[in-house]
C-alpha cells in the first residue's frame, strides 16, 4: 500500500464496519466513527502523521476542497484528525444484516446479542484479512476491535485497529449518504 491509499483505507474501514453495528437498530443520521491504529512496524502511524501534517498545511481553500470531494462521497472530517463523519440513511439503520461487502472482498458476521463477530477477506490493493468484534452499546453508540493483516509498501503489515462510533445528528448536514 503506498502512503496516498491510507487515508482510503482508513475510511473503508470506517464506512463497511459501522454499518454492522445496525442490526441493532441504531439511530439514522450524521455518525462520527473515531480509530486508532496501531501496527507492528509503526509505518502506519507514521503514514498517519504525514497525512495530519499535510491536511494541517493545506490552505483554507484546499481543505475546502477536500471536505467537499469526501462529503460526495459520504465521508466528512470529524473535529479531530482521528475521526470520519458518515451519513446514515434510514434505509442504512434499518437493515438487520451486514451490508453487502465492497467489490472483491468477502465477510462473515455472526451476531450474538448486541455484538457482531466479523471476519473479512479482500483482493485488494492491497490485499488485506481480518476479523474483530464491534459491540453494540445503545442505538448512538458501538465500539470495535480488528486485527488487520495487510500489506504497506509492499510488506506485510499486521495492525490493531480500535474504533468507536457515536451519533452526532438526525440532519447529516453536506455530508451525502455512501453510495450503495
Amino acid at each position: 500500500m503506498t502512503r496516498n491509499a491510507l487515508p482510503w483505507l482508513f475510511a473503508a474501514l470506517f464506512t463497511t464496519a459501522s454499518p454492522w453495528a445496525q442490526a441493532q437498530k441504531v439511530s439514522p443520521g450524521l455518525w462520527e466513527h473515531g480509530v486508532s491504529m496501531k501496527s507492528q512496524s509503526g509505518r502506519i502511524e507514521a503514514a498517519r502523521k504525514q497525512m495530519d501534517d499535510m491536511m494541517a498545511s493545506m490552505s483554507p481553500q484546499q481543505r475546502k476542497m477536500m471536505q467537499d470531494m469526501m462529503a460526495q462521497q459520504g465521508l466528512g472530517l470529524g473535529a479531530n484528525g482521528n475521526s470520519l463523519r458518515v451519513c446514515l440513511t434510514k434505509e442504512d439503520a434499518d437493515r438487520d444484516e451486514p451490508p453487502p461487502p465492497e467489490e472483491g472482498c468477502t465477510q462473515t458476521a455472526k451476531r450474538n446479542g448486541n455484538i457482531w463477530q466479523v471476519s473479512f477477506k479482500c483482493s485488494g490493493p492491497p490485499p488485506s484479512s481480518g476479523e474483530g468484534t464491534v459491540t453494540l452499546h445503545n442505538k448512538t453508540a458501538w465500539t470495535g476491535q480488528f486485527n488487520v493483516l495487510t500489506e504497506l509498501e509492499g510488506k506485510p503489515e499486521r495492525v490493531q485497529m480500535t474504533t468507536a462510533s457515536k451519533w452526532i445528528s438526525a440532519d447529516c448536514g453536506a455530508v451525502k449518504p455512501v453510495p450503495r
